[in-house]
């Protein structure tokens, strides 16, 4: 399972950052990767220059073999949380998405 991480102009990402990135959506989607061909991860900062809340936001996009791909998006006050929110709701999509698939 590739793991993509892409973010806009307004968020800095660092080696470290994708590293931590691919660590953690590895870790916990690790259950699906017999599933998957590749993740991608985008952060963008929703409010670019201002401050204010719930304004970073984390779009994945699962890419499933052999079925058309599924995105979540979370939004929060922080990056890592973000990440978070969105590796939750991947997570029970991709449980829904597979049991569906299952012969009855």
């Amino acid at each position: 399972m590739q793991v993509m991480v892409n973010s806009d102009n307004h968020i800095h990402g660092s080696a470290a950052l994708e590293d931590r990135v691919r660590g953690r959506v590895t870790d916990k989607l690790k259950r699906f990767e017999d599933h998957l061909t590749r993740i991608e991860v985008h952060f963008n900062d929703e409010n670019s220059h201002k401050s204010g809340g719930q304004d970073k936001r984390c779009q994945l996009e699962a890419r499933l073999k052999g079925r058309d791909p599924v995105s979540v998006s979370h939004n929060a006050d922080q990056l890592e949380q973000a990440l978070e929110g969105a590796i939750d709701k991947l997570g029970t999509v991709l449980e829904r998405n597979i049991e569906k698939q299952r012969p009855g």
